[in-house]
């Protein structure tokens, strides 16, 4: 007996491929990093994401990057503004927390503002739910 099922994929950061797209294009998505519904706080299935990223901030000593928080369009925009803020917030201070100097880090949330796919579909606002680096 063969059960179909959906394909689950879980994309998690990597240091090299971050270091590449900020050298290549000055940003790169931080896969991987997971929050619940309306909440700044990370959940524990982020870290393998902040492992990485530490990595990427010890092999690159120079690194300095806004970290950028987005959301997807549901709720008001005050509120998803505040709530992409919070969360870039989060991934600071998580990385502070494992070392890495708060002056390679400024957080900012923009919300909805730049989404990367529609969010018309669930999978559109999932791509639209993410946090990024910028390079300073």
């Amino acid at each position: 007996m063969v059960e179909s099922q959906a394909m689950q994929q879980e994309v998690v950061a990597d240091a090299k491929v971050m270091r590449n797209e900020l050298a290549e294009t000055g940003k790169t998505i931080i896969h991987g990093i997971y929050f619940d519904t309306g909440s700044a706080a990370l959940k524990p299935e982020s870290e393998p994401a902040l492992a990485e990223m530490v990595k990427l901030f010890n092999g690159s000593p120079a690194l300095k990057v806004y970290v950028i928080g987005h959301t997807d369009n549901v709720g008001g925009l005050e509120s998803n503004l505040k709530l992409s803020a919070d969360r870039a917030a989060s991934v600071v201070k998580a990385l502070t927390g494992k070392g890495v100097a708060a002056a390679r880090l400024k957080s900012a949330g923009v919300g909805p503002y730049s989404p990367v796919a529609s969010n018309d579909t669930e999978a559109g606002k999932a791509q639209n739910r993410r946090v990024e680096f910028v390079k300073q």
